[in-house]
């Protein structure tokens, strides 16, 4: 314990170390005195100006007074709306005002009516711009419209027609009436290609933003003097004034520029400096956030020297830090501690199992933390908000499933050795100690193939135990050419097969399970229950049974494997798939007694069954329902990953889809019918009992069902982020419902942040290496059948997150049996159909995102390498539905390929097969019983 605890402390020393050094600090001049100007918009939170709330006299005078100390100048950008109110209250603080009227202009295709408000809207703006002016001492300029050709639809009317005809007659018409000097806002490079503009203003109001010019901000000073340089050199002797320049604090990168609050306050301190020093008259943009800017690429909140609770943004003076980030360290590393507090009550501990676990805690704590910064730290829009908190919630359980798998990879690497596996004389009673109750073998078939079932009857057959019976329940099989034989071989074998026959029964396998019992001897004390395909080996029972010598061992549960893994590649990869969760998954479990009961290949206690009920029909997986009663009950395990049988795979890739969504709406069943036995104050199943259950149906159900869930709104949301990224087309407008959808989505800051995106990716990166480690360490596959388990593992996805969907809506479903044994073929209709759909779309979006990404957002292209990440699964289940029934399924095809290059290299060795063909999996795999 104490090692244990010396790393747990280690690791958040380290955790907090890291966060030490990778604290980031900036410097620039100090700056003391007051800025020239800045911009400012008396609307408070996400008020917009056309929104009907207008601002107060009392919140304008909060805002002016915080603002004074900084400023000697604000700009305006409105008239109207409680703009109108600044000028006065600005006098107060002795506060100059440039005021603006916002000018906007109404496109041809415009209702008439639309185009008759927007030109009194713009009358309005100038009548109150030019009574602000006459009545008010402390304005100093006015500024007709604010980068008004920078929303001109250029396929309707030219940027030079446009300032010709409607921009300088309306700035002459002011200029006429204003008792202060006149001019419009506009970009530098308006100002520098139309020298017609520039000679009918006062001066020019130039807006330098090297955010959006792409600049890093390391160069933004640098670039915006050179810019000034050249308006100097084009209009010599004309007043120039940098009319907006500034750095968002926080939102999404253009190009190379990164928005920060350090970097804001780098820039800014760096230009009013460098502005001084060279007699620059500027403005800066702005003085306090604006939320209601969601339609600039994230960042238009984010301008403000102040944000939206009026606080400050940075120091003037001094290093510069991120203020918050102590807290944010502090916050990840307390929640590493916490999450790494579970790791003190595992028993038998190692110190790197430890590391691996703690490593692992502090990164999701370090999350979690991101996330609060991330939820502080921005203004949403009640779209955005919903989009991040159920990004979020969608979010936590698969970085909980990938904490359970990364403390499974700790356990097997490098924990101790299994101690409760049943494969040595240490768990089982020697033969002249063990007992030989009676053991009754039941085998339910419906419509199995005779000769199948005779092979299955053949090995019970030669089971090396003395007292034994097999009872044999064929249901629901009118057709006598399935049955005849069975009964008739039953008759060859002798008295200890019992035949018996029911054409209609209702309840699934568990009804045909339930009639066995009935007509089993008296006297047999164990169930021993296998499918129709399983042939045994002949010391199954002799080996297993002996552990029901303890009275408390309620079942023994043997692996599933698998005689016709070499049928195919596919075959192969479904064979080595399912030997992973017997070698890996139900070993781990069994260390606490909390395995899953398979109804093939287990030995059952006779009056354990009858104790909690016999086998259910309310669910299809009764086996499994049947082993967690037990448990409940108090009963003991126990698990051996020897091989004592050998069914068959399902024939077609479809009827192993079909098996699997069967096993998947079954263990919803069972989540629906038990979820109340794990809940904390619950009695019955041990604390680590419910634990294993619990985390086994998330990493299960949850992992697939919510990987697809997230993928499809993924596609779904792929749309809002190509329209928010390149802005709604001119003809969109017109139409009258999905033009002001298409507008709202435009405003939503709709692109995925990496918060959200990166977590996807991790927890992506932790299954393929807990796949890959695990297997390695517990499956003896080659890297071959390894690469078809995963494949065969990612092809179900889609059918398991359905089967949830479905346990979801319904109750039952009809038990569909799997077909086996060859007998069944592909059929006509492609069986991946929906997931190459699904497959398409994402990849298609992923191209999408990266092809319309030309600011290039790092967020946009994280989202497009997530929807590849996602395409893989749904990738698989179309890989394997295209390979089957191709020559590329079959292994002849490949051997006919090896033999031919070991022809074409006759001197060299050849060093591995293509695909090789696969050995059955040993009796007993790697793993051994502690001794």
């Amino acid at each position: 314990m104490r090692t244990v605890v010396a790393v747990l402390a280690l690791v958040a020393c380290v955790h907090a170390g890291l966060w030490a050094l990778l604290r980031t600090k900036e410097t620039a001049p100090d700056f003391t005195g007051q800025l020239a100007s800045v911009s400012y918009a008396p609307f408070a939170d996400s008020s917009h100006p056309d929104s009907g709330q207008r601002p107060t006299p009392e919140q304008i005078r909060a805002d002016l007074k915080a603002i004074a100390p900084y400023t000697k100048a604000i700009r305006l950008y409105s008239s109207t709306g409680g703009a109108e109110l600044v000028p006065p209250i600005a006098a107060e603080f002795g506060l100059k005002v440039t005021v603006g009227a916002w000018i906007d202009r109404a496109r041809s295709q415009d209702p008439e009516t639309v185009q008759s408000r927007i030109k009194e809207r713009n009358e309005r703006e100038i009548s109150a711009a030019l009574e602000l002016a006459r009545h008010n001492s402390n304005v100093n300029a006015i500024v007709v419209g604010n980068e008004t050709t920078l929303r001109i639809d250029t396929d309707d009317t030219k940027v030079d027609d446009y300032i010709k005809y409607e921009l300088i007659p309306l700035i002459q018409r002011v200029k006429r009436q204003s008792p202060v000097p006149v001019t419009t806002g506009e970009i530098w490079t308006v100002w520098i290609d139309h020298p017609k503009l520039a000679s009918n203003v006062d001066f020019i109001a130039a807006h330098i933003l090297p955010y959006w010019e792409g600049f890093d901000y390391t160069h933004a000073v640098d670039h915006t003097i050179e810019f000034y340089d050249k308006l100097r050199q084009k209009y010599p002797g004309k007043r120039i004034v940098v009319a907006e320049f500034g750095w968002p604090s926080a939102g999404y990168n253009f190009h190379d520029a990164n928005p920060g609050r350090m970097e804001q306050a780098a820039v800014i301190r760096d230009f009013v400096n460098r502005a001084k020093a060279y007699g620059i008259d500027y403005n800066v943009v702005e003085a306090i956030d604006q939320p209601w800017k969601t339609a600039e690429g994230g960042v238009g909140p984010y301008w403000g020297l102040f944000d939206a609770s009026r606080e400050a943004k940075f120091s003037w003076s001094g290093v510069i830090a991120d203020p918050d980030y102590i807290k944010r360290a502090g916050l990840a590393v307390l929640l590493g501690v916490l999450l790494s507090l579970p790791i003190l009550a595992m028993s038998g501990a190692t110190a790197v199992q430890a590391l691996l676990l703690a490593a692992a805690a502090n990164a999701a704590g370090a999350w979690f933390a991101a996330i609060v910064a991330f939820w502080k730290g921005h203004y949403f829009v009640p779209g955005a908000a919903f989009a991040l908190g159920l990004g979020i919630l969608l979010l936590v359980p698969l970085v909980a499933i990938a904490l359970a798998r990364v403390e499974e990879i700790a356990a097997i690497a490098f924990g101790g050795r299994p101690r409760r596996l049943a494969n040595a004389p240490s768990l089982v009673p020697t033969q002249d100690e063990a007992p030989t109750p009676k053991v009754s073998i039941h085998v339910p078939a419906c419509r199995e193939a005779p000769e199948m079932l005779v092979q299955t009857l053949d090995a019970v057959s030669r089971l090396d135990y003395p007292n034994f019976e097999c009872v044999v329940v064929i249901n629901n099989t009118p057709d006598p050419l399935f049955w005849e034989p069975i009964e008739a071989h039953c008759r060859t074998l002798g008295e200890r097969f019992k035949f018996i026959r029911v054409d209609k029964l209702d309840g699934y396998k568990a009804a045909a399970l339930r009639l066995a019992l009935a007509n089993t001897a008296p006297d047999a004390e164990i169930i021993g229950s296998i499918d129709a395909d399983y042939v045994v080996e002949p010391n199954w029972l002799k080996d297993l049974v002996p552990l029901f010598a303890d009275p408390r061992v309620g079942f023994v549960q043997a692996p599933q494997d698998h005689r016709d893994g070499d049928r195919s590649v596919m075959h192969c990869a479904m064979n080595a798939e399912y030997a992973g969760f017997f070698d890996i998954g139900m070993v781990q479990r069994n260390e606490v007694n909390a395995i899953v009961m398979h109804g093939t290949m287990c030995l059952i206690r006779r009056a354990a069954l009858e104790a909690v009920g016999n086998w259910a029909s309310d669910t299809i997986v009764e086996d499994t329902d049947l082993g967690l009663a037990l448990l409940d009950h108090g009963y003991i395990a126990h698990y051996t990953n020897h091989r004592y049988g050998h069914g068959l795979l399902p024939d077609t890739f479809d009827a192993y889809r079909r098996q699997r969504q069967r096993w998947a709406f079954g263990g919803f069943q069972l989540l629906r019918k038990h979820w109340r036995k794990l809940l904390p104050g619950a009695q019955g199943l041990s604390r680590e009992q419910k634990r294993e259950y619990g985390i086994g149906w998330l990493n299960w159900l949850g992992s697939d069902s919510i990987g697809v869930v997230v993928a499809l709104l993924n596609i779904v949301w792929v749309p809002f982020v190509v329209v928010g990224n390149l802005g709604i087309a001119p003809w969109i407008h017109d139409l009258p419902v999905i033009g002001i959808v298409a507008e709202a989505l435009a405003k939503t800051g709709a692109v995925p942040d990496r918060i959200l995106t990166l977590p996807i990716i991790a927890a992506f990166t932790v299954a393929v290496a807990h796949f890959i480690t695990l297997y390695r360490l517990r499956v003896r596959v080659s890297p071959g059948q390894m690469l078809g388990a995963v494949c065969a593992a990612m092809a179900v996805q889609w059918t398991v997150a359905r089967a949830v969907g479905m346990g979801i809506i319904n109750e039952s479903v009809p038990f569909l049996r799997t077909a086996k044994g060859g007998g069944t073929r592909k059929g006509p209709d492609f069986p991946a159909f929906w997931e190459a759909v699904i497959a398409v779309l994402l990849l298609v979006a992923a191209l999408t995102l990266v092809i319309t990404n030309y600011k290039q957002v790092h967020e946009i292209n994280i989202f497009a390498v997530v929807l590849v990440v996602q395409s893989l699964p749904f990738i698989a289940a179309v890989m394997l539905a295209t390979v089957e029934g191709t020559r590329f399924n079959s292994f002849v095809y490949w051997q006919a390929i090896e033999a031919k290059a070991a022809a074409l290299l006759p001197r060299r060795q050849v060093m591995q097969q293509v695909i090789p063909e696969p050995p059955k999996l040993p009796a007993e795999n790697r793993i051994e019983a502690a001794q």
